[in-house]
């Protein structure tokens, strides 16, 4: 049943992507595009849309703006891309990798902006971080995780053994995997990995996990974080601690994040967009990356995977949720 209803969202979706309405030829014409719905893209988007209203960019009045989620289908991410690129916007924006590759490829000469791309470069969007080339740019939501990691190591100093979940299907995430095994070497841990290739199967990657992992680590990966939901709840039945590498996973049920906010990575892409929309050229700005991250907390769930937290780490927190 699952199954069925999510075949016809996407049904829908992909129909709705290839019948779009001609964009306005009076006003500034925008089309944005991501993979799935989550928290974090939702606030990218919106940092986005309000920082062009503050560049005079004002949905209704001066900007026509086309807005298409794929719900987590890369066939109907493919089709919303090309239906987008047939509109002939003044300029593309995708939140995601696997949204920014499918505008990439169908764009032609529109120019394209990217947000919360771990690492463009390894996606093969952009030639460098500095010099991106081309018609296109955008902003990075790679973070070391070594900070994150010693974040683990504070609160749960009997660990041994981070699991993670990840599709391996987006250069996004296994490039984060990489990342990651590297950091958890040197930090002297081992890493156990589980993967899932659509947000349903995600509850079973971290049921996997539940008696191999000390910790439950989730990457800024569009198709777990989608369904962070039941990797908690996986996390306070099994008493295994879940760490997410974007904040606003930690209001949704995970015990802490050391990450970035993903609104004001969404400002930043929407200043990049006014920029190109002035007449500069995406491929000579360079890719843009928020210089702070925030730790977030969250008090109920870490008393329910059996993690205390000290009220020195309470005070570091930018944010508790209880």
């Amino acid at each position: 049943m699952l199954r069925q209803k999510l075949a016809a969202c996407a049904a829908a979706v992909l129909m709705s992507a290839t019948a779009l309405p001609a964009l306005s030829a009076e006003m500034t014409k925008v089309a944005i595009t991501y993979i799935v719905d989550h928290p974090a893209i939702d606030a990218a988007r919106m940092g986005i849309v309000d920082e062009l209203a503050a560049g005079g960019y004002k949905e209704g009045e001066t900007l026509d703006i086309q807005v298409q989620s794929a719900q987590g289908s890369m066939p109907t991410q493919l089709q919303i891309a090309k239906a987008f690129a047939g509109l002939k916007p003044d300029l593309l924006i995708a939140i995601s990798t696997p949204s920014a590759q499918a505008l990439q490829s169908a764009a032609g000469d529109v120019p394209v902006l990217f947000a919360a791309v771990t690492d463009p470069v390894e996606a093969k969007l952009v030639a460098s971080m500095e010099a991106p080339g081309g018609t296109i740019t955008g902003t990075s939501d790679k973070q070391p995780f070594g900070p994150t990691l010693e974040l683990i190591k504070t609160l749960v100093p009997d660990a041994k053994t981070i699991g993670v979940i990840y599709n391996a299907g987006e250069a996004n995430s296994v490039s984060q995997v990489a990342a990651l095994k590297v950091a958890v070497a040197e930090s002297g841990m081992t890493l156990e990995e589980s993967t899932a290739s659509q947000t349903a199967m995600v509850a079973d990657a971290a049921v996997s996990l539940a008696g191999r992992a000390d910790a439950i680590l989730i990457p800024t990966d569009s198709t777990v974080v989608a369904a962070v939901e039941s990797v908690v709840n996986v996390g306070k039945k099994a008493k295994v601690p879940v760490f997410a590498s974007d904040t606003n996973s930690v209001e949704r049920g995970a015990l802490a994040a050391l990450g970035f906010d993903y609104y004001k990575l969404g400002r930043l892409t929407g200043q990049m967009a006014v920029r190109v929309l002035a007449g500069e050229s995406p491929g000579a700005i360079p890719v843009g990356v928020l210089d702070t991250q925030d730790l977030y907390l969250n008090t109920t769930s870490a008393a329910a995977m059996g993690v205390t937290l000290s009220g020195d780490m309470l005070d570091k927190a930018k944010k508790v949720v209880e």
